[in-house]
């Protein structure tokens, strides 16, 4: 009992100091940059620190599932709005976007996880998609490619249909039930 408690402060006392750290060396950071903007470093911060009250809270209710969803989400937000505020990424937001659906799908992974234990398709056929069509996007958005999006979609729509129900047969193999005990 008393090896669980101290196990548990010894937890917090990490987490505590973790984000003390990230904060402390974000600041710092701050101090040295001249030439950034203070409110998109602000609007950044915004963001880790709602990400840091959703980890304290997934921490604290038994890590939530979805506690955890937000935090993973809002400090990889916060994490690459930081990096486009110090022009580490030399593109502006609006060409960046999709990267937010990139990241809903990898916020899934650990929620996930949390909810079940272990890997289940149920989170992980979703995470993908979200991941993929960020990454589609993002291939749009930065004009990787000569052709529009509009005229992707409308040569390429039965491969987007094939996409969707191998999506769907995945979930479907995920989500089979339990066999029942046909015993009295």
């Amino acid at each position: 009992m008393r090896r669980t408690r101290i196990q548990k402060i010894t937890a917090r006392l990490i987490f505590v100091f973790g984000l003390l750290f990230m904060f402390l060396g974000c600041g710092f950071l701050l101090g040295s940059l001249a030439e950034t903007s203070g409110i998109s470093v602000l609007g950044s911060f915004f963001f880790v620190i709602i990400g840091s009250v959703f980890a304290f809270l997934a921490i604290k209710l038994n890590k939530r599932s979805l506690y955890l969803f937000l935090a993973t989400y809002f400090l990889l937000v916060g994490f690459f709005l930081f990096l486009s505020a110090l022009k580490i990424l030399p593109l502006v937001f609006t060409k960046w976007w999709p990267i937010l659906s990139v990241f809903a799908g990898l916020a899934l992974i650990p929620a996930g996880w949390r909810y079940y234990g272990n890997i289940r398709p149920r989170y992980v056929v979703p995470s993908v998609v979200f991941v993929i069509l960020g990454c589609v996007l993002l291939i749009f958005s930065l004009d990787v490619v000569s052709f529009s999006f509009k005229q992707f979609m409308l040569e390429r729509w039965p491969l987007l249909l094939a996409l969707a129900g191998l999506m769907l047969v995945l979930i479907s193999l995920g989500t089979k039930g339990k066999p029942e005990d046909t015993r009295q």
